[in-house]
């Protein structure tokens, strides 16, 4: 099997952007705070995804997290004030929100590949993808719920009305992770799959 042989695309402090055969991938670089992000953070991936939304040659997206501990933790908590995420301009901001509005209005599909933690505003990340493939050791769930507060549910809304989102939807407000062994019994539940199982059956 050919391995992939991915080309810087655009330079990035926070982000890797590469490309190959059509395929763009946007990799979230800060391993060292498990992916978290900061505004800066999102103004580099909001470019990325821009860049591959207008290359004709690309095809399809891939959105993921360096290393194999996280795929994104959401906000990174040490520049969190009281309005926002406080970038290098000092300027406090809540914009991931248009992230996920960017991700869920591309016209290519993108594809969530985690591995590890998809908490917070992660796990948010994950959801507005068309797909996710997770890795044994993905591990699903949000933390407003303990707080009684959760910033996902105009993006969570978003996601396709299947029974298996219904319940993707539902963790993004529970304070409960999932696992990925738990979430391949949901997809395995919705009505298209136990038809298709029961026709095997004939």
């Amino acid at each position: 099997m050919t391995q992939p042989q991915w080309k810087e695309a655009r330079r990035f402090e926070d982000v890797r952007y590469e490309k190959w055969q059509g395929i763009a991938k946007v990799t979230i670089n800060r391993p060292e705070v498990r992916n978290a992000f900061r505004p800066q953070t999102l103004f580099e991936l909001s470019a990325a995804f821009e860049d591959a939304r207008e290359d004709p040659d690309v095809g399809v997206v891939i959105l993921t997290g360096q290393g194999n501990d996280a795929f994104c933790s959401g906000g990174d908590q040490r520049i969190r004030g009281d309005q926002g995420y406080v970038g290098k301009d000092g300027v406090p901001r809540l914009n991931v929100l248009d992230l996920q509005k960017q991700i869920r209005s591309l016209p290519k599909p993108v594809v969530a590949m985690v591995a590890g933690y998809a908490i917070g505003g992660g796990h948010v990340l994950h959801v507005v993808c068309d797909l996710t493939i997770a890795a044994d050791n993905a591990r699903f769930g949000q933390t407003g719920p303990k707080v009684v507060a959760s910033t996902a549910d105009s993006a969570l809304r978003r996601s396709p009305r299947s029974s298996a989102s219904r319940r993707r939807r539902r963790s993004g407000s529970s304070a409960a992770s999932t696992t990925r062994s738990r979430r391949c019994r949901w997809a395995w539940s919705t009505p298209s799959s136990r038809w298709r199982s029961s026709k095997r059956k004939r």
